[in-house]
């Protein structure tokens, strides 16, 4: 069955202050998503309510993954049922090793009796690495610990390929890349596209865009989702800026709780 995942009037609070005012996105499968806008304007919190970030409360709408509503499961619950987010500021875990993480994570996602064998894991984990010009070295230190933001991100994303998500969340994900690195993780993105898969990618540049074309850019402001279109929206938004889109708009000040 193809991917469809539907956020339909999402709003979400931080201590009591409305960031998201109403998002609505319907991402099929084979479909690439990306948001764009200036910092502060709800981007993020996007991502992490999605993922049920404690931080964030949801107030409204739903959010269903092939008819579930992902918002009313645990956090476990929605990586399990194929959610996974790319995050822009990975964190390090001391004493568990990238290759005992990701492993663990594969057979959580897997029923009892079924869990991935030794052997297999390590041949596609070394696959994976390979193509995303990884130092096999980084198989065994400790998550995150010690690597460059570079290697962060690369990280996440060979977490990406080896879980096999049905709803990928790039937050940032180009954020510190020098040109080598952005273009590595983007064919990594690539490969994974499919009818299976879906992508909701947030970045601020067009030069992500440039490697990884999206069928959809949505422009976020104050919230919400501002302006919708293809291509090359995102072109003319690197060429031109935002203002134009507030002038249209009316928009005076583009950040959350803001006229």
């Amino acid at each position: 069955m193809s991917t469809h995942f539907k956020i339909e009037g999402l709003k979400a609070a931080i201590e009591g202050k409305e960031i998201l005012k109403g998002i609505n996105i319907e991402i099929k499968g084979g479909e690439i998503h990306a948001i764009m806008g200036p910092n502060g304007t709800g981007k993020s919190t996007l991502a992490s309510a999605i993922m049920g970030h404690p931080k964030y409360e949801v107030t409204s709408g739903t959010a269903l993954l092939n008819g579930e509503d992902v918002l009313e499961m645990e956090v476990d619950e929605r990586a399990r049922a194929g959610m996974f987010l790319a995050m822009q500021y990975p964190s390090e875990i001391a004493g568990v090793t990238n290759s005992d993480f990701l492993r663990s994570a594969i057979n959580a996602r897997r029923e009892e009796g079924s869990e991935i064998s030794l052997i297999k894991f390590i041949r596609q984990m070394e696959g994976k690495m390979k193509e995303l010009e990884m130092n096999p070295e980084f198989a065994h230190r400790y998550l995150n610990e010690g690597f460059s933001g570079g290697e962060k991100k690369r990280n996440e994303i060979l977490q990406m390929m080896m879980l096999d998500p049905k709803i990928v969340i790039l937050d940032e994900i180009d954020s510190g890349l020098d040109i080598d690195a952005l273009r590595i993780v983007a064919d990594g993105v690539n490969s994974m596209r499919s009818e299976d898969r879906g992508f909701l990618i947030i970045t601020h540049y067009q030069r992500l865009l440039n490697y990884i074309t999206p069928d959809y850019v949505h422009v976020m402001m104050q919230g919400r989702i501002v302006k919708s279109g293809g291509p090359e929206l995102a072109q003319r938004l690197e060429a031109e800026g935002y203002d134009w889109v507030k002038e249209e708009l009316g928009i005076v000040d583009e950040t959350v709780g803001q006229a």
